[in-house]
Formats: structure tokens, sequence, C-alpha cells
């Protein structure tokens, strides 16, 4: 049985939800999603998609202007008190007093946190022990996101909010922050992830929805979001032979001496090429086949939303352009008509 067979308790909700700015700049265009009790849901988009504004809502730092949200059962912005110790919040930057020590950060947020864990096991929790008496100044950046994550989880959350945990980490040490969500996750933490490295999206998401504009443009697990884009057959032939000598039911592209066949049916086009190979006696070289990514469907998905704001935006100033010229047609004949009329008349 997959996660999404299993009943589960909604901890998170926002419903047609709507936040704009002043000047009228609508960042938050009605989203609507959930995510389960234990789910590790990512939220991502292009940049100025909406997805801080999102989240904010979400840990009762705003109230939205439409729409509702639930954390835990209540509105996180009218009953801030309810909801908020039991959840955490890992921000961008800490913006924590550079002179104390790691330990003494922790403490000092701890005297703020209901039923905080003891200090050395949260630095130990995120691999900060050995760094329990440095000064945050001399951490490095990576180690700085080290502490965020570990003051989020002082409070032992429900739900745990992480904006771009890994930011300025190595790849051990994104690769150990990787292992610790999995493991929170396995204890039945909730967690919202936002993130700019769709790798860590793909490892850790069990469903995700990308955001355009304010909007929610796609949404589902990694498999369901990447199957809606082609996959990619790439290799090379050897000289002498062409794209063109293909069979037509496979759409090949030439980049030099490189052959890409996309396609949505993987296995059929894959199998295809292999016995026309054989048949003509054609070696393939470099043959390399896989679904598409999380990384292409994004990028895919993001060119897509980009040219439909073009088009859109072209057809409202047509629009605008042709009530215009009514506008300017209709007062010219209305103006004709009254010197007609005066001729009439004299």
């Amino acid at each position: 049985m997959t996660f999404d067979e299993i009943p589960h308790e909604c901890v998170i909700e926002a419903d047609g939800v709507r936040r704009s700015y002043a000047g009228g700049f609508e960042a938050v265009a009605g989203v609507s999603f959930s995510v389960a009790r234990g789910e590790l849901f990512a939220l991502l988009g292009t940049n100025g998609a909406g997805k801080t504004s999102t989240v904010e809502l979400l840990e009762g730092l705003a109230r939205p202007d439409g729409g509702t949200v639930r954390v835990l059962g209540h509105d996180p912005f009218e009953e801030r008190a309810a909801v908020r110790p039991r959840i955490g919040v890992m921000l961008q930057e800490g913006g924590f007093p550079s002179d104390l020590t790691t330990t003494e950060t922790v403490r000092m947020w701890a005297g703020c946190t209901s039923g905080a864990r003891p200090t050395g096991e949260a630095l130990d929790l995120v691999g900060l022990g050995h760094r329990a008496r440095v000064r945050v100044k001399q951490l490095s950046g990576g180690e700085r996101r080290r502490l965020d994550l570990a003051l989020a989880l002082l409070g032992r959350p429900e739900v745990l909010f992480l904006d771009e945990p890994t930011t300025g980490l190595d790849a051990e040490g994104r690769r150990d922050t990787w292992a610790l969500v999995r493991r929170l996750q396995e204890g039945g933490i909730t967690v919202l992830l936002t993130t700019h490295y769709l790798e860590e999206a793909e490892a850790l998401a069990d469903r995700l929805a990308i955001m355009h504009r304010g909007r929610i443009v796609t949404s589902g697990t990694t498999a369901e979001v990447t199957a809606e884009r082609p996959s990619r057959i790439r290799f090379e032939l050897p000289a002498g032979t062409g794209a063109g000598q293909l069979p037509l039911s496979l759409r090949a592209a030439a980049d030099g001496p490189r052959i890409e066949i996309r396609t949505h049916h993987l296995q059929e086009s894959l199998a295809e090429l292999l016995r026309w190979a054989t048949e003509s006696g054609v070696r393939l070289t470099g043959l390399d086949a896989r679904s598409a990514s999380l990384e292409e469907a994004f990028l895919d998905i993001a060119r897509s939303a980009a040219e439909n704001d073009t088009r859109n935006g072209t057809r409202n100033r047509a629009k605008a352009e042709n009530a215009n010229a009514n506008e300017t047609g209709n007062g010219n004949g209305n103006g004709n008509g009254t010197q007609t009329e005066k001729a009439a008349a004299a």
C-alpha cells in the first residue's frame, strides 16, 4: 500500500489563499493544497513565484487577504498561541548575535520555547556537538544553517517548515541533512520544504507543487509531475547514417553527431529503436535512455508558464487597443451626428 492509499490526518490546509501587497501586487493568487500528517511536501517555483509569501501565511506571520489557512486544525494567525508551540520554523537567515557561542544561542532560544529539548541533544542532532563553544561568527555558512535547523527542532515540533535548509552546505552536509529530515519524517513529523535544489525535492518529497506568478501550475508526486514530460533517448549513429533513416514513428532531432528522441512511451520507443538498429546492422554509440528528471520538468513548466504569460499579455494589450479604438470611433461618430443635426436644424 502506498502513502497515498493510506488515510492520513490533514495537518496543513490552504484553500483559495490570496495575499496582496501595497500597489495591488497579488503575490498569492488563489493557492490551494493540503499536507497529510507525516508527509514531506515541497513547494517549488521560479523566483518571485510566491513561495515565501505562501509559507509566511502558513506560519501565521501574516493574515491572508482571501481564502483560509489551517495548520493542525487552527488558523495560524488568529490562533497563534495554539499553533506556534507545535511548529518549528527554519528561516533562510537566522540573524542571531554573532558574538554568542552556539551553546549560548541555543540556550537563549530554548528560553522562548515550550518543552525545549536539551541544548546538547539539539546540537548533536544536527552534527554541531563538537562546535558547542564556537562563536556564531566563526561558523561556516553551512554550520550556520545547521544551527538554524537545531533551533527549529528545539521544541520537538509536529510540523516543520524548512526554507532552503541546505543552502551553503557541501555535498556531505547536504546528504547528512537529508538523512536527518528522513529520520524526523519517519518519527511522524510533517515537513513543508521550499528549496531551489530540485534534486533535494526529488530525493525527499512525497508530493510537490510548482508555483508561478502566485499560482500552482502543477502538483503531485515526482513521478506524476515528470510523467507529463517526455522521456529522452540519446545516442550517436555511425558515419554515413543520419536521423532521417530512423523509423518515422521515432521523432528524432540531431544535435551534431548526437541524436535525441523525445517520447511519452519510453519502453516502446526504445524497443523499436533497438529492433531497427539490429535489423539495419547499425551500432548505436553512447546509448542513454531515461525518464524526464524533475529539473527538466520544472524548466519545461516554467518555460510554458512564461510563454502563456507573454501570450496573455499580448491578447490583453490587443483588447485594450481595440477598446480604445472603439471608444475613439464612437466619440467621432457622435460628434459627426451632432454636427449633421445642427446643419439640418439650420
